[in-house]
């Protein structure tokens, strides 16, 4: 998974200065606003922050708000982050940014998890998916704010590659093959060109325990654990390098931007700058197969299904 973070206006800001903001910063509530806060990241993410606040995992309390796109969101998601503000918004228009500047403000960071991902759908229906995955309504709304004070971290894919090799970099040339590759570099250039403060992760497959509401998207350890017991066939793709990532690892890269971001420590320049892939190759994602507890635990494999799993990748 790859991030880059650009942040443009910090060196016109004197040290004093920013000492004294992150003095307030301390002594009121981070606000934090998860758009997507319904699908599978967004939940995992939402928890994490309410965990962070209960546990004291940052320096910052977090003030939390999510968007969600159907009415009403989910109960369980609603009782597992109470004190958190739901906002119903379309992304198309817009409509619904209003309501979270009149009712929680300008946030402080803003994690965008809203996506049409699955690719057969961006094919099926183009327009929708540049539509909802080129988020022109949150960073104009973010524009309409006086003090642009605001992170927006941005969800992207290792899709934006055509996949002809491995170990692709941050410096290498998006050349996406489908639409759902071109949506979303069409979303990185959007922002980079109209939003001076953000950070872009491209991730790629990302696994882990189903969400307090399950998402009706099809999981992968979920889908290979439930496959395999019923004895089907399993077939993979064999034309692709991927680099799986842990959706945990995944939600601690981004409370720790969180916190760079708020404490003023993060990478601060006035050009993008990259920081690597923190899943970087395969045969990571084969080690945290064979070593990692939390992952027989999630998936309860037995010994068999293991083996076949491994026998496949």
């Amino acid at each position: 998974m790859q991030y880059k973070l650009t942040r443009r206006d910090h060196n016109s800001t004197p040290s004093k200065e920013r000492h004294q903001r992150q003095k307030q910063r301390r002594m009121s509530k981070v606000k934090i606003l998860v758009v997507g806060g319904t699908g599978y990241l967004g939940q995992h993410l939402l928890q994490a922050y309410v965990h962070a606040n209960a546990n004291n995992g940052t320096p910052f309390a977090f003030d939390l708000a999510f968007t969600h796109h159907s009415s009403p969101p989910p109960q369980p998601l609603l009782d597992a982050i109470p004190f958190s503000l739901p906002f119903q918004v379309d992304l198309k228009t817009g409509f619904g940014f209003e309501a979270i500047s009149n009712t929680f403000g300008q946030p402080d960071v803003v994690v965008n998890c809203a996506a049409i991902s699955v690719p057969r759908a961006c094919e099926i229906d183009p327009a929708t998916a540049h539509a909802i995955n080129v988020p022109s309504s949150l960073v104009k709304w973010l524009q309409s704010f006086e003090k642009r004070s605001t992170l927006l971290i941005h969800l992207s894919t290792d899709q934006v590659y055509e996949g002809e090799k491995s170990f692709y970099k941050e410096e290498d040339i998006a050349v996406p093959v489908n639409v759902y590759g071109k949506t979303k570099v069409a979303a990185e250039q959007f922002i980079s060109e109209n939003y001076p403060n953000f950070a872009i992760l491209r991730s790629s497959i990302i696994y882990g325990p189903q969400t307090v509401s399950p998402v009706p998207k099809s999981l992968p350890i979920q889908w290979i654990d439930g496959a395999l017991a019923k004895g089907e066939k399993v077939e993979f793709f064999h034309d692709e390098f991927r680099c799986p990532i842990y959706v945990k690892d995944l939600v601690t890269i981004i409370l720790t931007l969180t916190s760079q971001w708020i404490s003023g420590t993060g990478l601060l320049v006035p050009k993008l700058m990259y920081w690597l892939d923190v899943c970087y190759a395969v045969k990571n994602f084969l080690m945290m197969l064979i070593f990692s507890d939390t992952l027989f635990k999630l998936a309860k494999f037995n010994n068999k299904i293991f083996a076949e799993i491994l026998s496949i990748l």
